[in-house]
């Protein structure tokens, strides 16, 4: 419906300036009804080149409006806003839409298939997953779920960072809980880990245990004096906790990344040599720099350090270089707000490289904080994991449901206040129980009825003409629009303030309205749009990756 009347201002347009190629035709949603169904400034935008009045240049354009079918009243508005009142046909339209495309509707084609890959929760195997890996997972695959219904071919692909110092304060941990050293202890590994599932894998390891994690399976050798094979069991057996999580989740991946497998296959030597051979290195003070300055970065970085090894950014710049070597034209990384320096070193790496990356390639979206709440007081710390919450903790207090969308439902940029008492509540205080519950009492009246579904495409829609009724089919209009503009702003938080305004849309109709009356045009008009209500809910929450329960 937008395409259609901004295709009747253009036609409009044309009679009153030379060209409009230049203009830009902006139509929004009026907040009241009483303004109409669309609404456009395209008059004031005309004002300073045309030199005339606001509101007059508007007259013109209304005069010269071609007629339509679709439009039953356009107006006037303020200093020259004009308003367009679709026709009853053209609001109830949308309901036979939804009801003939079913799971399909709000999807589109924009991406053409073309690659995009996701990378997304990419924790270190050092330890269970935490909320804000969880938020990280949430934003990450509803990212996904976007893209898909947007026509986009996407791989979902998860980073392990198998190596480094981390992973060495890992093994000495293990180590240390295996000969007995307590977590308090003087002896314990100053930066060590802490938490009890630090035991249950020194338990593990001496008890010679196998474990499976993605594409590898490590048998224990019990061996303590073995520090390599202390650290493949380790991070083997974390790498499989994490994915236990994983699923617990209802995430899956694609592909997961090692980036041990970056040196041993030496991507990330022959990255070295490819920043060297650009010249945009050099040598000082015994190490190996890169001139990250010559690509907007504040100050130079440190590649290889004056005690040898590669800083943490090197490996990230051939990882990123991989994926672009895999084709992927497009990528965009899931990650919280402290990787928010890496950006800058490492666009500045993958441009000092000079094959053909793109200035701002990847894409980021950066997640912040989640501060876990129960009884008005935050809670800081996991039994198990021992200085955090974890994800699985959060999974078993509220249910998968109920975490995926609270983890989801803001900006990813805003810090987060995870309520464990209000994801818990069977009230309509609880937004994703309210949204469940619209779903769940469409359902039940559908079931009451108990006719076939697929009849109601074809039913007489000219009842539908009350202030509640006009409402929600606006509201089921805009999804489309809804979908269309998450996937470009990389916002899934917006699915889940559309679903749960579409919820408090369905609970005043169904207050306010009887659906089983005598009146069979009626009644079948009432089920049609309550059908269609059911299948944006579902769709909506589907993006989410929210089930929609038939009973509650």
């Amino acid at each position: 419906m937008k395409q259609i009347i901004t295709d009747l201002l253009l036609q409009a347009a044309k009679s009153i300036v030379d060209d409009t190629a230049q203009l830009a035709i902006t139509l929004e949603r009026p907040k009241s009804a009483d303004h109409g169904d669309f609404a456009t400034n395209i008059a004031m935008q005309l004002a300073k080149p045309l030199r005339q009045n606001p509101r007059a240049i508007a007259e013109r354009i209304i005069a010269a409006l071609p007629a339509s079918q679709y439009v039953s009243k356009v107006e006037i508005a303020g200093a020259g806003f004009i308003n367009f009142f679709l026709s009853a046909d053209s609001k109830q339209s949308v309901v036979k839409d939804i009801l003939y495309a079913g799971e399909a509707f709000g999807k589109n084609n924009s991406g053409q298939q073309q690659k995009v890959q996701v990378e997304f929760v990419s924790a270190n195997p050092t330890g269970p997953l935490h909320v804000g890996h969880g938020r990280g997972a949430a934003v990450g695959d509803c990212l996904c779920r976007l893209l898909d219904a947007n026509g986009w071919d996407v791989t979902r692909e998860f980073y392990y960072n198998d190596a480094g110092a981390q992973i060495d304060n890992l093994t000495k941990s293990v180590l240390a809980r295996a000969i007995g050293i307590a977590p308090d202890s003087a002896e314990f590994p100053e930066d060590g880990y802490r938490g009890n599932y630090i035991m249950d894998i020194a338990h593990a390891y001496l008890a010679k245990s196998t474990v499976v994690a993605d594409d590898m399976a490590v048998t224990a050798s019990g061996d303590l004096s073995n520090l390599e094979d202390i650290r493949k069991f380790a991070v083997a057996y974390l790498r499989h906790e994490q994915d236990m999580d994983l699923q617990a989740f209802q995430i899956k991946f694609d592909v997961f990344s090692l980036e041990s497998a970056l040196y041993t296959t030496g991507k990330v030597e022959h990255t070295v040599n490819a920043l060297i051979a650009s010249g945009h290195t050099y040598e000082q003070d015994d190490a190996l720099w890169l001139r990250t300055t010559d690509f907007d970065d504040d100050k130079d970085r440190v590649m290889r350090k004056k005690e040898g090894g590669y800083t943490y950014f090197v490996p990230d710049v051939a990882y990123h270089l991989d994926k672009w070597n895999r084709g992927f034209k497009r990528v965009i990384n899931e990650q919280g707000a402290d990787h928010h320096s890496t950006i800058t070193r490492v666009r500045a790496g993958l441009q000092a490289l000079n094959v053909g990356i793109p200035q701002a390639w990847p894409d980021y979206v950066l997640h912040q904080m989640v501060t876990v709440m129960r009884g008005g007081e935050e809670v800081k710390l996991s039994k198990r994991a021992g200085s955090y919450v974890t994800l699985r903790d959060l999974i078993e207090e509220v249910g998968c449901d109920a975490t995926r969308y609270f983890l989801a439902a803001r900006r990813a940029d805003s810090q987060l206040v995870f309520d464990i008492d209000l994801a818990r509540a069977q009230t309509n205080d609880n937004p994703v129980y309210y949204i469940q519950y619209a779903h769940a009492r469409i359902c039940s009246v559908l079931a009451q009825w108990g006719g076939d579904i697929a009849s109601l495409q074809t039913v007489d829609l000219s009842p539908l003409n009350s202030a509640s009724e006009t409402t929600l089919m606006q509201k089921l209009s805009e999804y489309p629009e809804v979908v269309s503009n998450a996937c470009v702003e990389l916002s899934p938080h917006s699915i889940a303030t559309y679903l749960k305004e579409l919820a408090s849309d369905l609970h005043s109709y169904y207050n306010d309205t009887k659906f089983l009356v005598d009146d069979v045009t009626i009644k079948l008009a009432r089920m049609a749009l309550i059908a269609a209500t059911q299948h944006v809910l579902h769709n909506g929450l589907t993006l989410l990756g929210v089930s929609a329960p038939h009973k509650m």
